[in-house]
């Protein structure tokens, strides 16, 4: 598989972004709140298109070792939470331990080797690839290669951590 560049992580990320904030011909979108019956209605919505320099945004230390940088969090104008962050695992740690929660994620690794456990299935992630976990299935990730990991996580739907 061919190496992920920076430039495809974006037009990647772009595209999720995109993919939530299509407004269907003929439908209003007057109103850019999030819905009423929205459990997170405070979150803010994301209405406006914005680009974001990986560089630039803060950087959060990890007691791992590690560090990650916030990108974009919110509710899309459609309704559906989003989150999007980039983390760098170093060698041999797990970001936390096995969980599950009730939004569905995908991860794009950009460098490193990792280890990723989901359903009780494991398989090898490495460069360019993507990991997809669903709502509610339990899950981890460990770095298993010997230099620092990278990869984006791109969160989608309800925001609420299930045991």
């Amino acid at each position: 598989m061919e190496n992920l560049t920076r430039r495809d992580l974006c037009v990647a990320l772009s595209a999720f972004a995109a993919m939530g904030g299509v407004v269907a011909e003929g439908q209003s979108n007057a109103s850019l709140e999030a819905p009423a019956s929205s459990p997170n209605a405070a979150e803010p919505v994301l209405a406006h298109s914005e680009i974001f320099a990986l560089d630039k945004l803060p950087v959060h230390a990890s007691a791992n070792g590690g560090q990650s940088r916030a990108v974009i969090q919110g509710r899309l104008a459609t309704g559906e939470f989003v989150e999007v962050h980039e983390t760098a695992l170093p060698p041999g740690q797990m970001p936390h331990p096995p969980h599950r929660h009730t939004h569905s994620e995908f991860l794009l690794i950009r460098e490193g080797r990792l280890e990723a456990t989901s359903d009780g299935k494991t398989g090898i992630v490495e460069p360019g690839g993507v990991i997809f976990t669903a709502s509610g299935v339990l899950h981890s990730l460990k770095n298993v290669g010997d230099v620092m990991a990278n990869y984006f996580v791109v969160a989608i739907g309800v925001q609420k951590a299930i045991v």
